[in-house]
């Protein structure tokens, strides 16, 4: 009998429980969560985003923190049958249990497929493909799709500003179309383009490229057709690699790859420039390119970047390039999200699809592509686009564009973090390669050539030939142009040849100028040279250079005669100012003469009326030079000869004016203004051919109206009574009134238009540099001589004023003389009554100190008084004469000699008689006497 042992039996339960728990440990530690991607893993977008995905797995598996949990991918390729792919979806949930699906379609129709499996299956589907609709519908239809990516609007928005940074006004834009593309892009850069300015000329779809059976033939054969258009900026909105080979091969077999052509690359090339080949690089020189931009300076970067190379180089050795692109870095940091999310969420809630999605789409954090945060299931940080120019073997980048801050020489954001940027909506930065090293920025635009010329519409029938002739030389028959327009487009030729030369030939064409116009809308010509009138219809459709003459209606009438004289006419030589002036200076004149010339002339003494009107007598008949009175004082005759000076200058303008006023016949128009024509309807004549007919009946209603097709004829037609007033624009208004100046004038007001000027295709960058043209010959003065050699005056015309009427002098003609008149007035006064006051000292004092009053110490004003007094004296200027020495011994007077007796002295000896007059007081006594008689 066996003895139980058990110890033994204690140690394997022990030991079974200890291997039981460590299986379930290591269970639990090697517990994977399945992950699958569908990609296209033939091509380079595929072969980058597989090798991403790996890196990205293989990172977060090797981290210590992630013992856990590990990740597993499993890739699936995609075929050219969707539905084939909408199977291999359901699989990947149903078989393999994948708890999110990473799809690299390119197409949003295929992405809407597989994001109808993640709503039915509760699976978070990750695309790189932008959603048709906006994102709120997007959500509310397909709640478990997250979208890597932005809205395709910033990068439509880029590529517009390019196109108008440079001025370009139309473009061709090439798409790769298959059943499953999305053509709405489209749609969306015309209206985004038309509202900077640009016209799409044309759309070029273009098939997908791996269901073409003979690809190559079907692509030449729509590229050749680009050759009708005129346009020559291409926009490359939407193409894969293999399609785009054969484009621009194509393109640059028949020359669409050459100067003045341009080229513009959106992202889904762009980005791939890093990964083409060499001969593709080669194909698309000069072309312009919009990046989706990543920091590259990072150190998270730099280490991918060595992961990915190593590893890329190892798995796809026949790639010529290894350097990750824009697709590899956002599959990596779709993994990126998703580890970041299970981490967060932990074993239990790793099954939680919703809370699964919902982590995914709360993320943020700084990723290889940039800002990884979501909004509405869209990326919400702005993408930075980078503009590169192709060059060589490589591209060089010109700047960055944001919708932010539009263009800049730096990006917007750098390692995450936003940095002054300085915008600009202008692209100007460093210099351009542009295809067929064109030095400066192509005109986008079908450049005429000697083989193929610009075909020019002249006007062949005109009513005045001053501007355009067109007639045929019967020696030789060929077509001779002529005209003032011409001449001003062979002048803007000259300017133009030192850029480019411009080959073209002129045709005549004989209908009216409306169907002129609508000829170059419908292509048969390029250009108009010629008198073409700018108006807002037109516009539409043409554009138009900057006008080199004004343009406006005006109604041009017979003048009547208008001879007789006005009562009044003989003040209308002066205007009043110039009249209140003359009379003020004639009245200053008078009392300056008066003042200076009654104390010593005779002629103006007397009672006061007596001494005002022979001063006013005087100075009035000096007006005609006939006064008689004599002048004495040197001063007044100073005044005198100013006056007279001035009253030469006077009378001689005052009759020449008035001689004008009265021989000049006035003309007076016969028709006032446009309502008489309406009240009366009476005839009116213009130029059946141009605009002015429909604007006539339609604008201002006029009914009768008689069709005059040459300037010759409107004279005669006047002149009969068959019409009452011609229209005619401004141009041709002023061309016609210099041939008949005096029987025509302009009555009514001016309806104005935009000017004449040359027309071109809508789109055209040849009217921008002919307006520049015509500017320069504005300013250097060309234009001007153009203009006196063929609109010189008549030599039929005289110098008659059509309006008739002369212009009144005003004075500032006259203040000068008027000046000088009055100042020569006051000096001369001021000498005057200077050289009087120290007369006045001499002998009055000698009276008043010596005799009465010995006194001398007396205030300014008694002297002043003395002044005022001495000379309204009626005295003569003399006094008595001195006294001889013997006489005034004794008494100082001979009893003998009586008083009345005495001589008269001038006032200069006078004075002398008083010397020592104090030493005989009866000497005043009897000079008192003496002047008392």
């Amino acid at each position: 009998m066996s003895t139980f042992k058990p110890f033994p039996m204690l140690i394997f339960i022990l030991k079974a429980c200890i291997f039981m728990s460590l299986v379930t440990v290591k269970a639990t530690a090697n517990e994977t969560i399945e992950i699958g991607a569908i990609i296209d893993l033939n091509s380079r977008i595929g072969k980058e985003q597989k090798t991403a995905i790996n890196i990205a797995v293989e990172n977060y598996n090797h981290d210590r923190r992630n013992k856990k949990q590990l990740l597993t991918v499993h890739f699936r390729n995609t075929s050219k049958d969707t539905i084939q792919d909408f199977f291999t979806a359901e699989k990947l949930v149903e078989k393999n249990h994948v708890k999110m699906i990473v799809i690299g379609m390119q197409t949003w129709e295929e992405t809407a497929l597989i994001a109808d499996i993640g709503k039915r299956h509760q699976v978070p589907i990750i695309s790189f493909v932008t959603a048709s609709y906006t994102p709120e519908l997007v959500q509310l239809r397909w709640p478990f799709l997250v979208q890597m990516t932005t809205s395709s609007l910033d990068q439509i928005n880029c590529t517009a500003s390019v196109v108008s940074s440079y001025q370009w006004r139309k473009v061709i834009v090439i798409y790769e179309d298959d059943m499953y593309s999305d053509s709405s892009m489209l749609a969306v850069l015309t209206e985004t383009l038309k509202g900077h300015g640009v016209e799409v000329e044309h759309q070029l779809i273009l098939p997908q490229f791996s269901s073409l059976s003979d690809s190559r033939e079907v692509v030449s054969r729509k590229v050749v057709k680009l050759l009708q258009k005129q346009s020559r900026v291409f926009i490359v909105l939407r193409s894969s690699v293999s399609t785009a080979n054969h484009l621009f091969k194509e393109a640059k077999g028949i020359g669409l790859m050459g100067r003045e052509s341009a080229w513009i690359l959106a992202d889904s090339l762009a980005d791939l420039l890093d990964s083409v080949d060499t001969a593709f690089i080669s194909s698309i020189q000069g072309a312009l390119g919009i990046k989706n931009h990543y920091a590259e300076a990072t150190k998270s970067f730099r280490h991918f970047k060595g992961q990915f190379q190593k590893i890329f180089r190892s798995e796809y050795p026949m790639e010529d390039h290894s350097e990750p692109g824009i697709h590899a870095l956002k599959a990596y940091d779709s993994i990126t999200a998703f580890a970041k999310a299970v981490n967060s969420l932990g074993t239990k809630s790793s099954n939680d699809s919703v809370l699964m999605k919902n982590r995914i789409l709360s993320s943020n954090f700084t990723g290889l592509s940039g800002n990884i945060s979501f909004v509405n299931g869209v990326l919400s940080h702005p993408p930075t686009f980078r503009i590169v120019n192709v060059d060589g073997n490589r591209y060089n980048g010109l700047g960055f564009w944001s919708s932010m801050f539009g263009f800049s020489k730096v990006p917007v954001a750098e390692n995450g973090e936003i940095i002054g940027v300085n915008g600009s909506r202008i692209m100007k930065f460093s210099m351009v390669k542009w295809p067929g090293e064109l030095k400066r920025v192509p005109k986008g635009w079908a450049m005429p050539t000697d083989s193929k010329p610009l075909i020019i519409g002249v006007p062949g029938r005109t009513s005045f030939e001053k501007f355009v002739k067109v007639e045929t030389v019967a020696e030789t028959n060929e077509t001779k142009y002529t005209g003032f327009c011409i001449d001003l487009f062979k002048e803007v030729l000259k300017i133009l040849e030192k850029n480019y030369t411009l080959p073209y030939d002129f045709e005549p064409y004989d209908g009216s100028y409306p169907d002129l116009v609508q000829q170059v809308i419908k292509g048969k010509y390029d250009a108009i040279v010629g008198d073409i009138t700018i108006l807002a219809e037109r516009t539409k459709y043409v554009v138009f250079t900057q006008p080199f003459a004004e343009s406006g209606l005006t109604m041009v009438v017979p003048v009547k005669f208008d001879r007789s004289n006005k009562a009044w006419m003989f003040l209308k030589p002066f205007t009043g100012n110039m009249w209140i002036a003359t009379g003020a200076v004639l009245v200053y004149t008078m009392l300056v003469v008066w003042f200076m010339e009654h104390q010593s002339n005779p002629e103006f003494r007397g009672r006061w009326k007596d001494q005002l009107g022979t001063a006013m007598w005087f100075t009035f008949s000096s007006l005609f030079f006939a006064h008689r009175e004599n002048i004495k004082s040197n001063y007044t005759k100073t005044v005198v000869v100013v006056w007279l000076f001035l009253v030469f200058v006077l009378t001689s303008s005052y009759t020449a004016s008035l001689t004008s006023m009265l021989t000049v016949p006035r003309l007076e128009p016969s028709v006032k203004d446009i309502g008489w024509i309406k009240r009366t309807n009476a005839t009116v004549g213009c130029d059946g051919d141009s605009f002015v007919k429909d604007y006539l009946r339609q604008v201002l209603e006029l009914q009768n109206i008689k069709n005059i097709s040459n300037q010759d004829d409107y004279p005669k037609e006047l002149e009969s009574g068959n019409i009452k007033a011609a229209f005619l624009e401004i141009p041709y208004q002023k061309v016609f009134l210099r041939e008949h100046c005096n029987q025509y004038v302009v009555a009514g007001p001016n309806y104005r238009f935009g000017g004449l000027a040359f027309a071109f295709q809508k789109g055209s960058p040849l009217a921008h540099d002919v307006s520049e043209a015509i500017l320069i010959l504005t300013q250097d003065g060309t234009l001007n001589r153009l203009e006196e050699h063929w609109f010189a005056l008549s030599k039929n015309c005289d110098n008659v004023d059509p309006t008739g009427e002369t212009e009144s002098l005003t004075l500032g003609s006259f203040w000068g003389l008027y000046l000088v008149s009055g100042a020569t007035s006051t000096l001369c006064l001021l000498f005057y009554v200077y050289h009087l006051f120290r007369k006045s000292r001499q002998l009055t004092g000698a009276f008043r100190d010596n005799i009465v009053h010995p006194s001398t110490d007396q205030s300014f004003w008694t002297k002043t008084a003395g002044i005022i007094r001495y000379n309204k004296n009626d005295k003569p200027t003399v006094t008595l004469r001195r006294v001889t020495s013997a006489r005034a011994a004794g008494l100082g007077v001979d009893k003998r000699a009586d008083s009345r007796k005495w001589h008269l002295v001038s006032p200069s000896d006078a004075a002398q008689i008083f010397d020592g007059s104090s030493q005989h007081p009866q000497l005043a006594i009897e000079l008192g006497s003496s002047r008392s008689d």
